[in-house]
């Protein structure tokens, strides 16, 4: 395994991203599954340290989100979905009725709701303010999390 250089700098940036990202939200706008990965290059699969830094990330930027979206006047949808296998898959979702598709709201009916988090990073979920949901795929496992009180449940 390669050394993981610039570490300090990464994180850094991963960080800033989270904290200024920022949504033009207007009357006309609407989304389309637009997600955001943090991990995008799967540096996570290298260190357990450094996938839960990212899920953290992830969980920040969905708070973000949240609060960015409290205004907005059209119904939506907005998750997190963490893969077990492939941390470059995690993303932040947000989904709204739009013109490409009749595909709102989203539903997965294969869901388990109230799944059991792993252990590797249950304690950076607060399950007193997110849904949990569980989807074992051909890709592997796939964790759901949407906040209790915004949005259209998936």
């Amino acid at each position: 395994m390669k050394k993981f250089r610039g570490k300090k700098r990464y994180f850094r940036n991963l960080w800033e991203e989270v904290n200024t990202f920022d949504l033009q939200l207007d009357h006309d706008y609407w989304f389309d599954f637009f997600h955001t990965h943090l991990d995008f290059w799967g540096v996570g699969k290298n260190s357990l340290k450094i996938r839960r830094e990212h899920i953290k990330a992830h969980v920040a930027l969905y708070n973000r989100t949240l609060k960015l979206l409290e205004g907005f006047e059209k119904p939506y949808q907005t998750w997190i979905c963490i893969y077990e296998q492939d941390p470059a898959l995690d993303a932040v979702y947000i989904h709204t009725p739009n013109p490409n598709d009749l595909n709102f709201p989203h539903k997965i009916e294969e869901l388990e709701w109230n799944g059991k988090l792993p252990h590797t990073f249950k304690d950076l979920i607060d399950l007193q303010q997110f849904d949990v949901s569980y989807l074992q795929t051909e890709y592997g496992e796939e964790f759901y999390i949407q906040s209790k009180e915004q949005g259209i449940r998936l």
